[in-house]
């Protein structure tokens, strides 16, 4: 078969990256794999490692899977540029009263730009991971679109990308299903083939943001008031980084009706709390956004988004500014929009870019 040329497989040690690499095997590409080294696990996350993406195991398997495959396997040590680009705006936005997406950082800074410059030092065309969406050429530009399988659609955290780095992307998983996929790696024998999907962000194992945020920072996060609407005192909270919107556990309040993180104001250190109805809106403001078409973003666009990774998109209309911020306004009111998270928009099935919520 003729070689297309290049590819850099982005191997996790999951059962989707190993799919993808041998999908792209098939295609005609000359493959090498790699793992990207972000993170050192500590002695005591350890236990719980299995749910992240960056444990011993995980390169073993990822070694493993290239191997049976016959290609190269390498892997990369970007720990110091992951620390800068995604650790440390974690911890940040945690204590500017913000709830960020690490892996929508991770995505943009490691898995596609810093994997891309890499790419192209090897000589490779394309760079390949094992995300649930598609890439589309339509003879003018260039695509994003949702997987297939809405259940594993990951097209959310992908907004990031560029013309230019989806002309050199491969998503080979975007057609198939998980099941698909599964199936595939069964029939070849690969030793991650029922291994469970990484469920945790890689550097909080355990799920404590707080200890991960106070243990990077060296700083011991004040208690504060919590404050209803009106501003009375109705207690005391732990730190604003244990709190985002929308949230209702662990906030240790009696009252007449449940109360919600309906706002966090980091100078006062007050964490604002009020009935779910407080936390409807219509109205998102965003800034640094990327338009994946490329070009001058419309001033005004009809289109539909969503707030978070779970979150059904909606209608609305973004209103867009000069210095890449933008307003989207909801056809209705929607719950817990939270600073820091992402709004991406859509065209039916087509991602169209999105910005960081302020």
């Amino acid at each position: 078969m003729e070689k297309l040329g290049k590819a850099l497989i982005a191997m996790s040690g999951g059962v989707d990256s190993s799919v993808a690499a041998k999908l792209t095997q098939e295609q005609g590409y000359e493959c090498i794999g790699c793992m990207m080294k972000l993170y050192d696990i500590t002695d005591d996350e350890a236990d719980t490692a299995s749910r992240t993406c960056c444990s011993v195991d995980d390169a073993d398997d990822a070694r493993n899977v290239a191997y049976r495959l016959g290609m190269p396997f390498y892997v990369f040590n970007f720990k110091d540029e992951f620390k800068k680009k995604v650790i440390d705006r974690f911890t940040e936005s945690y204590l500017k009263g913000t709830t960020p997406n690490p892996c929508i950082e991770c995505n943009r800074y490691l898995k596609f730009e810093r994997l891309y410059q890499r790419a192209l030092e090897l000589g490779c065309d394309k760079i390949v991971t094992g995300h649930y969406a598609r890439i589309e050429y339509n003879g003018e530009r260039y695509l994003l679109k949702k997987g297939l399988d809405a259940s594993k659609d990951q097209s959310y955290v992908l907004f990031r990308l560029t013309q230019e780095l989806l002309a050199h992307t491969l998503f080979p998983l975007g057609e198939l299903s998980k099941e698909d996929s599964r199936k595939i790696a069964a029939e070849n024998g690969f030793v991650n083939a029922a291994k469970p999907d990484s469920q945790d962000i890689c550097f909080v194992p355990d799920g404590d943001y707080a200890a991960v945020i106070e243990r990077y920072t060296g700083v011991k996060v004040p208690e504060g008031d919590f404050v209803d609407m009106s501003g009375k005192v109705l207690g005391r909270h732990k730190g604003i980084i244990h709190y985002t919107i929308g949230q209702r556990r662990g906030l240790g309040i009696s009252a007449a009706e449940p109360l919600y993180v309906v706002a966090i104001d980091v100078p006062e250190n007050k964490v604002i709390l009020g009935p779910d109805e407080a936390l409807f809106t219509k109205e998102v403001r965003t800034e640094d956004f990327n338009w994946i078409p490329g070009g001058e973003i419309p001033r005004e666009f009809r289109c539909s988004a969503k707030i978070r990774y779970h979150h059904r998109e909606q209608p609305g209309t973004l209103y867009s500014g000069d210095d890449g911020t933008g307003r989207f306004i909801f056809d209705e009111p929607q719950r817990a929009i939270t600073p820091g998270q992402s709004l991406v928009l859509y065209n039916g099935d087509e991602v169209l870019g999105g910005g960081m919520i302020v």
